[in-house]
């Protein structure tokens, strides 16, 4: 379901934007359910696998224009302690001072400058991440799932979508040198995201 349809109203070259009813009626505030989302990562390890994790606390606010997308913008604050890989040890040293130090940097912040469709149901949202003290933009290519209403009543949208950094980017340089070549950690990481938001009620 994308934010506009594309119809030509004249035989001539011209396009106008019909606005889709179904999606200007979703504009609104919407708060995130941390309980129904996820926000992970993957990362190479070693050279020849994987590694993926995730942050079991965080919190954020979309506010969506229906009708007109470029007016949208969403706001996310991850607590960095909530990591998770599996292994303790690894989430210790994750949030130890080598890579996020926690304790004196104990947010990962994401705060959107510019939202655009892409086509379809795809769209792009740039901003601001913030890892540790150090700020830089970052543009994530989402999807958007649709729009339902839960047995409880609430006003549900879902987007899911991922993009690629350099974790040297964000100050995260740690890194061990292996003895057949390569290092242990490598400095690309996929961030992932999946976003099932709750509207607000409207204010009287």
């Amino acid at each position: 379901m994308a934010l506009f349809n594309r119809k030509n109203n004249t035989p001539s070259t011209t396009a106008t934007l019909a606005v889709d009813p179904a999606l200007a009626a979703l504009t609104g505030t919407y708060t995130i359910d941390p309980a129904h989302s996820s926000i992970g990562f993957t990362v190479r390890h070693a050279m020849v696998t994987n590694v993926r994790g995730s942050f079991g606390e965080h919190e954020g606010t979309l506010v969506l224009d229906g009708s007109a997308p470029s007016n949208s913008s969403a706001s996310i604050d991850v607590k960095i302690a909530s990591v998770d890989t599996g292994i303790a040890d690894r989430d210790g040293h994750l949030v130890s001072g080598d890579f996020f130090d926690a304790e004196k940097f104990p947010l990962m912040s994401f705060r959107s400058t510019q939202a655009e469709q892409l086509g379809g149901d795809t769209y792009r949202v740039t901003g601001d991440l913030t890892i540790k003290d150090v700020t830089r933009p970052l543009s994530i290519d989402l999807e958007f799932n649709g729009s339902a209403t839960d047995v409880y009543g609430n006003e549900r949208v879902g987007f899911e979508g991922s993009t690629d950094i350099l974790r040297s980017d964000w100050g995260l340089t740690w890194n061990a040198a292996l003895e057949t070549g390569g290092v242990m950690v490598s400095d690309k990481v996929k961030l992932n995201f999946d976003i099932s938001a709750i509207k607000a009620a409207p204010q009287a």
